[in-house]
């Protein structure tokens, strides 16, 4: 049974300018330096006129995860990331694959205007195909999405600031 994730973020930018911090090659280097964890890398980038693709490798140090989950993985989770936005919409659509597991994260993730700045709204699932503990790890990705979405949310908003 996969997991619901619902995960809003705010910035005081707006969400034009969120978007083009979020599909520049630079921005994601630099974040990625920062908030990627263990070896993490910018492994593909590729913009066509209107969309934007790219593929991140993120890791978390087995030492920050519950005993449970360090018993699944058997050392670091590893989550390959794909996200694909679309300037038309601000829209975007986002694939996570865990590495050691059969499991997934996919969604969609939405950039609005608001009076104060933009909404960043990510919808989607965890699925982690693993009897008795899938149900856990779901868990543990929800809650780790929403942290790092938090973090994400707060190094735009720095980057930009820097930046504009």
């Amino acid at each position: 049974m996969a997991r619901r994730i619902e995960h809003r973020t705010t910035s005081p930018r707006t969400a034009a300018e969120v978007y083009a911090a979020l599909v520049d090659e630079g921005y994601l280097r630099d974040r990625l330096a920062v908030l990627g964890g263990r070896d993490a890398e910018l492994v593909a980038f590729r913009k066509t006129g209107q969309s934007t693709t790219y593929q991140l490798k993120q890791g978390v140090a087995a030492e920050h995860l519950p005993s449970f989950a360090r018993g699944v993985l058997g050392g670091d989770l590893v989550i390959t990331r794909t996200e694909t936005w679309t300037a038309a919409g601000l829209t975007g659509t986002i694939e996570g694959v865990l590495g050691g597991v059969p499991g997934r994260l996919e969604g969609t993730i939405t950039l609005t205007d608001t009076a104060s700045g933009s909404d960043l709204t990510l919808t989607g699932q965890a699925k982690v195909g693993i009897p008795f503990v899938g149900g856990k790890v779901e868990a543990l990705i929800a809650e780790q999405v929403a942290v790092l979405l938090d973090k994400e949310s707060g190094f735009t908003t720095e980057w930009l600031a820097r930046h504009a």
